[in-house]
């Protein structure tokens, strides 16, 4: 992993899409790497900057409209070679089930709470750390 990690965030909320930001700073743990975030609003934008590649953790709003973040985790998923790790933001802790159905590795609910956020997310940078060694 370079020493700047790359963050998708999808959500078609500029305030959920700040949220994360804000939860997040620029180090979610002093172990992880500085981060760096890339917003996209729409389902077509997060295919084109996977294809891209460089993305190390994509955070998906399973609020999000017109598909959700579970709709297009389980898509990239299936469709992205070497498909980064997913944290998915849910609307409710009962949600968790479609989670796992979307094959997202992490889910937190909304709002976004900085320290449950920031632990997730630095959770899936060390595993992405670790595949990358």
């Amino acid at each position: 992993m370079q020493p700047t990690a790359t963050v998708l965030v999808y959500s078609d909320d500029s305030n959920t899409r700040e949220q994360v930001r804000l939860a997040s700073g620029r180090r979610p743990a002093p172990d992880v790497p500085l981060v760096r975030f890339v917003e996209c609003a729409t389902p077509a934008a997060v295919l084109r900057e996977l294809d891209k590649g460089g993305i190390d953790v994509c955070v998906l709003d399973g609020e999000a409209v017109p598909m959700g973040g579970m709709g297009v985790c389980r898509q990239i998923k299936d469709e992205v070679f070497n498909c980064p790790p997913v944290l998915l933001l849910i609307g409710r802790p009962q949600d968790a089930w479609l989670a796992t159905w979307s094959r997202a590795e992490a889910a937190v609910t909304l709002p976004v709470e900085p320290v449950e956020f920031a632990g997730a997310l630095a959770s899936l940078l060390r595993t992405k750390r670790l595949q990358s060694a």
